[in-house]
């Protein structure tokens, strides 16, 4: 029989596993795994390629169609370099708040939902609840979708789904989607005093960030004023850059991260279809006029939808009977959310915590935003103990 672990309790032990994203979170399923087991509850392990990460579903209740999806990620941006007062893997607690790495983002989601799941077992359900946990959201959701593939493809179909990022317990209804490339760009060198025999690596991709910078522009121009997105229109921007050898030596290499942050709706694979056609049109044929050698190439580190507004959507419905907040929120910063809805589960975002604390120093959660988030649940959980819901 596991022990009992009240919200707080909860998020300092998952605080203690350092799950940063380029480490393995198994400690943490492993955890996750035993606590349940001992509550009698069996999970599901969702191994990554490389086998040293892991997403875990688990369902409470009974195993038919309806129900819930709490939705969390384990993983957690880097420390390095950021000035903590205090160890950021051991959490504290001062001033009503509870710091620790993850507190916010978004692992008081997660602890409030383990810490419930007694009184969801003590329940009479009549719907399942089905625990989400993934990997690699920080590094662009790369978990979501095998978490999702297994958990519909092995159990009962939920009815929505409730990402808990932070959004202090506010109804968040949409989101922007990110696409990340990378662009590698291969010139011909020469010695710049014979700059005609050469092709400038950089120099292309100043081509390529003005023309970024351009669509950038045009999207602003053309803005939608009633759009609730900050900004309302579709940002393409360069946020790192290296490359060249000398000063006097025509660069041959040069590479750079872009990310495309798209409205709802709007299509990834559109943009990037746009750019490539520009780089092979516009740029390439010149850069191969005067070598044959060269090149440019862009690897899509990662695409996430966004979430869409829907239509009598089933998650806003209860979420926002729930809550009682029934304003029009949206967020500009991605979540596993659009995924879920693209395998055609409606689905919000809420949560505990504030978006502002996410990935900075000294990260905490107001302990008030987990007796909040562990108040929403048990409405929750009296909805899914009746016939009706």
């Amino acid at each position: 029989m596991s022990r009992s672990y009240s919200p707080r309790e909860m998020l300092e032990t998952l605080i203690s596993f350092n799950t940063v994203s380029d480490r393995s979170n198994l400690g943490l399923i492993a955890f996750v795994e035993d606590y349940l087991a001992g509550l009698g509850v069996t999970s599901v392990r969702v191994p990554d390629a490389t086998g040293e990460k892991a997403g875990l579903h688990a369902l409470v209740g009974p195993a038919v169609d309806g129900g819930v999806v709490l939705s969390a990620h384990t993983d957690v941006v880097p420390v390095d370099g950021q000035a903590w007062t205090q160890d950021p893997f051991n959490a504290w607690e001062e001033g009503g708040r509870l710091y620790g790495r993850g507190a916010a983002d978004m692992k008081g989601f997660a602890a409030t939902v383990l810490a419930k799941v007694p009184d969801f077992l003590a329940a009479d359900l009549k719907r399942p609840v089905h625990i989400a946990l993934s990997y690699d959201e920080e590094t662009g959701c790369h978990g979501a979708s095998p978490l999702i593939r297994d958990l519909l493809d092995t159990g009962p179909r939920p009815d929505f789904v409730i990402v808990g990022e932070p959004t202090r317990m506010k109804v968040v209804t949409g989101h922007k989607g990110i696409a990340l490339l990378k662009t590698r760009i291969h010139g011909h060198p020469v010695h710049s005093s014979q700059l005609h025999r050469g092709v400038s690596a950089i120099s292309a991709a100043a081509r390529l960030i003005t023309w970024l910078d351009g669509k950038t522009a045009e999207n602003r121009a053309k803005a939608d004023p009633d759009c609730p997105f900050e900004p309302p229109y579709t940002t393409l921007h360069c946020g790192t850059i290296s490359g060249g050898q000398a000063h006097n030596i025509t660069a041959q290499h040069c590479e750079f991260m872009t990310d495309i942050r798209l409205l709802p709706g709007e299509s990834a694979e559109d943009w990037i279809a746009a750019y490539k056609s520009f780089i092979e049109q516009d740029v390439v044929p010149g850069m191969r006029a005067v070598s044959a050698d060269c090149r440019i190439d862009v690897e899509e580190i990662a695409n996430v939808p966004g979430l869409r507004q829907e239509d009598d959507g089933r998650a806003e419905a209860v979420v926002r009977r729930l809550t009682g907040d029934n304003a029009r929120s949206v967020v500009v910063y991605a979540t596993e959310g659009g995924i879920f809805q693209n395998h055609g589960l409606s689905t919000v975002v809420c949560g505990p915590g504030s978006i502002d604390q996410a990935h900075q120093p000294d990260e905490y959660i107001e302990l008030a935003e987990l007796d909040r988030c562990a108040a929403f649940l048990d409405r929750l959980l009296d909805g899914l103990a009746s016939v009706d819901n």
